[in-house]
């Protein structure tokens, strides 16, 4: 899923700590679903819900779709700010990488997302149906069960799923940490470079000024 350049949300910024909005820009959201909400019921339906996404992003109509019905908890037919900030925030985290982070800080209500049947579980194929928004790859999804299922009923509760938001957020911040490191080697090897060339200069003009007092 990618945000079409030049949109409304491609403005918008998600913190990358709490993967929040700002006040300022959650300000700006509600007046931006008010302008959607033609129909002046605080609530957006599946067609005004469809042009909104379909405008944004680049999702097809059948994705499209299920997210709407991932929204609709209450299977009105019609969705509410709050659903649509939440679903703003998805969006955002993914563009910028952060559905680790995203997912972590908000685990309570991802997991009642994925939970379609209200059972307080969820099994794999609600993360394959929702693959698109959340991005997890087939080995993580087989690691997350056989890691993460303590029941061994092929579904995971919400501590299950809990404790993995917290092995996942740990992986992403050693794999940030190495890359981190990484990057300043290089760096430091070029500081080391440059106090050698300096020591050597130091070396030269030393002896340039030896030789200039012998003469």
């Amino acid at each position: 899923m990618k945000l079409k350049q030049g949109s409304f949300l491609w403005y918008l910024y998600l913190d990358k700590l709490y993967c929040l909005l700002s006040v300022r820009n959650v300000k700006a959201l509600v007046e931006y679903f008010h302008l959607l909400d033609v129909h002046r019921k605080k609530t957006l339906n599946d067609v005004l819900f469809y042009h909104f996404l379909h405008h944004v992003t680049d999702l097809k109509r059948n994705q499209i779709t299920i997210v709407f019905n991932m929204l609709d908890w209450n299977a009105v037919g019609e969705i509410g700010f709050d659903q649509f900030y939440m679903l703003v925030c998805i969006l955002l985290a993914q563009e910028n990488h952060l559905e680790e982070q995203f997912i972590f800080r908000h685990s309570r209500p991802i997991f009642e997302l994925l939970d379609l049947d209200g059972e307080l579980k969820i099994g794999p194929s609600n993360f394959h149906m929702y693959n698109f928004l959340f991005k997890i790859k087939k080995q993580q999804l087989r690691d997350l069960y056989h890691d993460f299922d303590i029941t061994g009923d092929c579904r995971l509760n919400y501590k299950e799923f809990k404790l993995f938001t917290i092995f996942s957020m740990n992986k992403y911040q050693e794999s940030q940490k190495a890359v981190k490191e990484e990057k300043a080697v290089p760096e430091k090897k070029v500081s080391q470079v440059n106090v050698s060339q300096r020591q050597s200069l130091l070396g030269i003009n030393h002896f340039e000024s030896i030789s200039n007092y012998n003469c």
